[in-house]
């Protein structure tokens, strides 16, 4: 086992020392309900009879007699979404597996799945990160039968797989594994689809070669296939040893993806109370497979989006991180992908070249992974840096690759893709923000000029139409926050500044908002907080105000003088039109409740016990 990197171990030890009061109360409630035993014994028989009354006569039976352990699937299936459209099939396989060995399954419940990609830049993104909590709400809800010795998360994209990890932590006495559907075959390259929508926002092509080529690149069942959210959600879920080693980038459709569908569900019933092999997921998820989560994003390359997200997931688990240890771990980390947007090639190609077994492997051997982790498969994280093959039916392993199938792609420790990770943290009198610098240039990670400011990103895209933006400026796009309209992406904004930037301009973009997943070239400050609407500085900055944005330095920087700043009113902000319609007046609640950006942006305090 090499030696923890210095970096690493004080960041965790920081974590844990953080957490420590919010981390025993999480604890103390999951031991006290792991020691209540198995879940049917506290069922009365009419609680046990409504449990069963839609099964066959077999696992009647089984449920009833209570020898074999019973697994909850939650499912995120639609078949409007390519990601999760695999996951129609996945209820019955899984059964089928677990009769083999003496055990059962139900359906637990569903979960909604909204897709950014169909939402991107219509009213319905104004739900997308409050859809988060609600899926985590609903896995709760499923799971509150108290019928079930394991749990089995069928979930993928952006959103999804947080909710489920949130809801599944509530429920963390019991065994929990994730199940993916793997990414869609390769189609048109992401590199030319960027170029094609750049074409189109500058008016050179028209709509119907825009639909051809996202049609190509969007084109089957599976996950996109960029380096965005959905992406990431499988890498973490992988690294933290949630998954079964090498199943996150296996396409849908393939005998080897069926093969870990079965396998898992096996696994997974094999790690129940009823047995020896008792793996509970409070004893999978600490503050080490945390850090080895954030340093997965950093070497990979990430989502931004995760600078949210984890942070809501690890308060599940009462664990306490911030932008902080991000930041300190980004420095520590080497980035060792180069996975669209952060370069050319698409997961597909990543995962040939070596994948995730390789990244793993070779972060262990530099001390840049917690190895002593528990893991879903009873072993340490050294296990995860094999590859997966089929061998008959079954899933079996061999050592990763010792050497990157493709150097453009996939880098080792010691020559990697640039020194250190794909996220930064900004500060200065702005607030504190993060940003996406693995597809940014160095030359381009400075930007010092006039802001534009903008209440909405359509108003930035008609100024950019009406050809105002042919100069240097920071485009400031505020009230973008979870008070303020639930926090949208703004993805629809990279084309039209990665336009003026290839012109030759100093671009750069500064929000309360998100970016996409799959954030790229230009500088975005993104995540600001406090944001606009709670009191942050960013509701007080002026067109031509002075803006200096430094990725290298860290800084987000306001050039007003204080006195002036202060003696400024915050703007106004009319967001009665993003209010209501189209649901969006449902989650007025959830926007009232809502937490700040870097506290994960979570509607529930978890630690309220502690």
């Amino acid at each position: 086992m090499a030696e923890l990197n210095a970096t690493l171990a004080r960041v965790t030890d920081r974590i844990r020392e953080r957490s420590r009061k919010t981390r025993d109360a999480y604890l103390k409630l999951m031991r006290d309900q792991a020691g209540e035993g198995p879940r049917r014994r506290v069922l009365s028989c009419g609680n046990l009879a409504h449990a069963a009354a839609g099964c066959g006569p077999e696992d009647k039976k089984a449920l009833a007699q209570g020898g074999g352990p019973n697994v909850a699937i939650v499912t995120a299936y639609n078949d409007m979404l390519s990601a999760h459209q695999p996951l129609g099939a996945y209820p019955e396989m899984i059964k089928r597996a677990l009769h083999e060995v003496g055990a059962t399954a139900q359906v637990a419940g569903g979960v909604p799945a909204m897709c950014d990609g169909v939402t991107q830049g219509q009213p319905g993104m104004d739900l997308s990160l409050f859809s988060r909590d609600v899926i985590a709400l609903a896995t709760a809800v499923s799971l509150s039968h108290n019928v079930f010795d394991a749990a089995l998360m069928l979930g993928v994209c952006d959103k999804i797989v947080p909710g489920l990890f949130i809801g599944a932590a509530r429920f963390g006495f019991l065994p929990v594994m994730f199940l993916p559907a793997g990414p869609m075959t390769s189609g048109l390259a992401n590199d030319e689809k960027a170029r094609v929508r750049q074409l189109y926002a500058q008016g050179k092509v028209g709509r119907d070669e825009l639909l051809a080529a996202e049609s190509a690149s969007y084109h089957s069942p599976g996950t996109c296939t960029f380096y965005g959210t959905a992406n990431s959600n499988q890498m973490m879920m992988e690294v933290m040893g949630l998954h079964l080693p090498g199943s996150a980038f296996v396409n849908p459709g393939t005998p080897l993806r069926a093969a870990f569908v079965k396998d898992t569900a096996r696994r997974v019933a094999a790690m129940t109370a009823l047995g020896d092999g008792y793996i509970p997921f409070f004893e999978v998820v600490d503050e080490r497979a945390i850090v080895n989560a954030i340093v997965g994003l950093h070497a990979t390359g990430g989502s931004t989006n995760h600078a949210i997200h984890l942070v809501a997931m690890a308060r599940a688990a009462g664990i306490i991180i911030n932008w902080d240890d991000f930041s300190d771990l980004s420095r520590a980390t080497p980035l060792l992908a180069r996975i669209y947007p952060n370069g050319f090639a698409d997961v597909n190609r990543f995962h040939a070249a070596g994948g995730l077994p390789f990244v793993i492997r070779e972060l262990l051997d530099a001390g840049l992974l917690h190895e002593d982790v528990t893991t879903s498969m009873g072993k340490g994280l050294r296990f995860y840096a094999e590859e997966a093959f089929l061998q008959g039916e079954a899933v079996a392993w061999r050592p990763a690759a010792a050497r990157s199938a493709d150097k453009d792609v996939l880098r080792p420790v010691s020559d990697p893709a640039q020194p250190t990770g794909g996220l930064a943290l900004l500060s200065g009198n702005l607030g504190r923000a993060v940003i996406k610098v693995s597809a940014v240039k160095p030359e381009r990670r400075a930007v010092e000029a006039p802001a534009i400011v903008f209440h909405s990103q359509d108003d930035l895209m008609a100024a950019f139409k009406r050809g105002e933006l042919e100069r240097d400026f920071i485009a400031v796009v505020r009230f973008q926050g979870p008070k303020a309209n639930g926090m949208p992406e703004l993805h629809k904004l990279t084309p039209p500044l990665g336009v003026l930037q290839d012109r030759g301009f100093k671009v750069a973009l500064v929000t309360d908002g998100r970016m996409s997943g799959a954030s790229g070239k230009v500088p975005a400050a993104i995540h600001l907080t406090p944001e606009a609407l709670d009191g942050g500085p960013l509701a007080k900055v002026e067109t031509g105000d002075i803006i200096r944005l430094d990725a290298d330095e860290g800084r987000l920087e306001l050039l007003v003088d204080e006195a002036e700043l202060a003696a400024r009113a915050p703007a106004a902000a009319d967001l009665e039109s993003q209010r209501f319609g189209l649901g969006r007046e449902l989650f007025t609640g959830f926007r009232a409740l809502v937490g700040g950006a870097e506290s994960g942006g979570m509607t529930f305090l978890l630690e309220e016990r502690a």
